[in-house]
């Protein structure tokens, strides 16, 4: 595990729940949740229990469920717009016919075995217009100017931005209206993309350039790949949904 309790993995992910909390509008759009590796349910409890921000806050009462390999979640028990699922999240969901707003995944999707056949079948519970959110850390770091390279059990990927964006596009995820952080004080990386109208892709035929030629990368990743034949990290220039963070990937 990455936090030693569920509230401190909680905690981290109020950084993104917050900023999303600051948008009205959205948030009053937002009907289902999907939390992938819920957890003691800390996160679901969040999205379960937001109100509006008016003086007089009315309950958003947004319909959640979790998905665990835990036998049971007591959290759903204490609320009505909670459900749980025990299952296998990287299998098809089980709950396939209901379609959610957003699928959210914290500190999780790092424990994969196959990225894209997970991708895709969370790509079918996805809306039309819907949202996937991403935090996982990434492996490759620089520690006191040196190169750290740290594998945790179960984790069989090294994930970076320049990956995480590959990975998503060709899973049919738009990561050109998507946005992105990575700050240079932590590890971890951050992911907001949306479906898309094209079907996951076959990652030993799709190219850089056919995923430009769909429109599925982000402006900056685009031009590095026009330029030089691949996407440089360094050449990443990307937003994030508080736009005072605008992440410059150049570390």
């Amino acid at each position: 595990m990455t936090f030693a309790t569920p509230q401190q993995s909680h905690i981290h992910s109020l950084q993104t729940l917050n900023w999303f909390y600051e948008h009205d509008s959205f948030m009053e759009s937002v009907a289902t949740v999907l939390d992938m590796g819920c957890g003691a349910g800390l996160d679901l409890e969040w999205w379960a229990t937001r109100t509006t921000r008016d003086n007089n806050p009315q309950p958003l009462n947004i319909k959640c469920t979790g998905v665990d390999t835990i036998t049971e979640l007591p959290m759903a028990y204490q609320y009505p717009n909670i459900q749980y699922q025990k299952q296998d999240f990287e299998l098809p969901i089980l709950s396939h016919k209901r379609k959610y707003d957003i699928v959210w995944c914290h500190d999780a999707f790092q424990y994969v075995i196959n990225p894209f056949a997970t991708l895709a079948n969370w790509r079918e519970v996805v809306a039309d217009g819907g949202m996937l959110v991403l935090i996982l850390p990434q492996t490759t770091n620089l520690e006191f100017n040196t190169q750290a390279f740290d594998q945790l059990d179960y984790c069989y990927y090294n994930w970076t931005m320049v990956s995480l964006i590959h990975t998503l596009a060709i899973s049919g995820f738009d990561c050109a209206n998507g946005f992105f952080l990575k700050n240079p004080t932590d590890t971890w990386l951050h992911a907001v993309v949306y479906k898309s109208e094209h079907k996951p892709m076959d990652p030993r035929t799709t190219s850089w350039y056919d995923l430009c030629d769909k429109n599925l990368l982000p402006e900056s990743a685009a031009k590095s790949i026009q330029q030089h034949g691949f996407l440089r990290q360094r050449d990443l220039i990307l937003p994030w949904v508080d736009k005072s963070l605008m992440t410059f990937q150049k570390h």
